[in-house]
């Protein structure tokens, strides 16, 4: 794997989570899986930082368990949606947008595609996996 970025921040939409996180790679991905998109509103851009990310002391953090295996975590005050987590921790994807640089990932990958919405398309050439692709790859026992 590449050499991890420097630690970067960012924060929710109120403030009251801020963060700090070691991207392992200056790349972001999206998720179309029907979780991510009513989670988020919307496709899910999100950053592989391992599992490097620490709120500030206080953080008004909540932690959704979506799965047997993840957890969705987002700002119990304003609601931004922070997160995607093992319930183990040792794999976090944060939402590109809560960055503070915003314009740092480009979205270079697309996972779940299978699940996307016809009513959009992402430009350019992005690296692309279905969702039994991604159960195969990641999920404990394959998914099932």
């Amino acid at each position: 794997m590449p050499n991890p970025a420097p630690s970067m921040t960012g924060r929710c939409m109120c403030g009251a989570c801020s963060f700090a996180a070691t991207p392992q790679e200056m790349k972001g991905g999206a998720c179309h899986c029907e979780m991510c998109r009513k989670w988020s509103g919307g496709v899910f851009l999100a950053v592989y930082c391992a599992n490097t990310v620490t709120f500030d002391e206080g953080a008004p953090v909540a932690i959704f368990d979506s799965s047997d295996w993840g957890q969705r975590v987002f700002c119990s005050t304003c609601g931004s949606t922070l997160m995607w987590q093992t319930k183990d921790g040792v794999h976090q994807s944060v939402s590109a947008p809560a960055f503070d640089d915003q314009d740092a990932f480009p979205i270079t990958s697309e996972i779940f595609i299978d699940k996307k919405p016809s009513t959009f398309a992402l430009a350019g050439i992005t690296d692309q996996m279905t969702e039994a692709e991604v159960m195969a790859k990641y999920a404990p026992d394959g998914g099932a």
